[in-house]
């Protein structure tokens, strides 16, 4: 079940409120003695996991299915970029020295002072779910993620080529399906580290091809194209007027998402 973005939480109606997680989505799957975590892009996780499957072949139940969301945590802090990292001896230490199987708490108060509140503390944003409502597969009304920043998923459809001091690449070229069409979103230029463009750079050459993966009649001098398969965590300010994004950063790649899923997310009226 994934919720659907929103501008502000619901006025009416009967609605439990949550911590919105940055992690990786999974869903998990015990079967006796077998355990399979399992990304929405239908990747296996089992062996980035181990903790993971080793608490959930514990748990005293022959057979149980669990949808939640894999994070690691520094202090009060979730840090996706640990995830992303998962064989340092830094992600081994986080979880080896935290709970593995933790149940969200239920936050209880005004929904708009809980979600400024999870603001000022450097949280995501905050999760509606509504009360009662049965859990369903795909995107649902029922549940609401209200953010603390603007920030989606984007495909990434290309790069360009890098100028001054930096290497590797300049920019990601992102974008975002609108039925079978990818439509072009911009540039995103700031938010890596070294290791990260080399990082970047390696995959996506290795997914090169020669015309513009888009349908949009884009031209951008020093583009480099790849099959639109990696998907990229990507903050910005706002869309523009000709749904272009602005200021954007990159977040971290997404191995978790299934590129065909990436819409553009416009907020619901709760």
């Amino acid at each position: 079940m994934l919720a659907e973005l929103a501008k502000a939480p619901p006025t009416s109606g009967d609605w439990h409120y949550e911590r919105k997680l940055d992690g990786l989505r999974v869903v998990a799957v015990r079967d006796g003695d077998r355990v399979e975590l399992w990304s929405r892009g239908r990747q296996r996780f089992d062996h980035r996991f181990p903790h993971v499957v080793t608490a959930l072949a514990g748990l005293p139940l022959d057979s149980v299915t669990l949808d939640g969301e894999i994070v690691a945590l520094e202090g009060d802090q979730t840090s996706f970029s640990l995830l992303q990292r998962p064989g340092t001896s830094l992600l081994r230490r986080v979880l080896e020295e935290t709970p593995v199987l933790r149940r969200v708490d239920t936050l209880t108060g005004d929904p708009a002072q809980l979600l400024a509140r999870a603001c000022e503390l450097g949280w995501e944003g905050v999760i509606a779910k509504r009360a009662g409502a049965p859990y369903r597969s795909g995107r649902s009304h029922d549940w609401l993620k209200l953010k603390c920043t603007a920030s989606q998923e984007l495909v990434i459809v290309g790069w360009t080529d890098p100028h001054g001091a930096r290497t590797h690449l300049g920019a990601l070229l992102v974008g975002y399906y609108e039925g079978d069409r990818l439509r072009y979103a911009g540039k995103v230029g700031t938010g890596f580290d070294t290791a990260t463009l080399a990082d970047l750079h390696a995959r996506l050459r290795k997914l090169a091809r020669e015309s513009p993966p888009v349908g949009d009649p884009v031209r951008i001098r020093g583009a480099h194209w790849v099959e639109p398969r990696l998907v990229a965590a990507v903050a910005f300010t706002e869309w523009t007027g000709d749904g272009r994004l602005r200021h954007p950063s990159y977040q971290g790649l997404r191995p978790d998402k299934d590129p065909r899923t990436v819409v553009r997310e416009r907020p619901v009226s709760a």
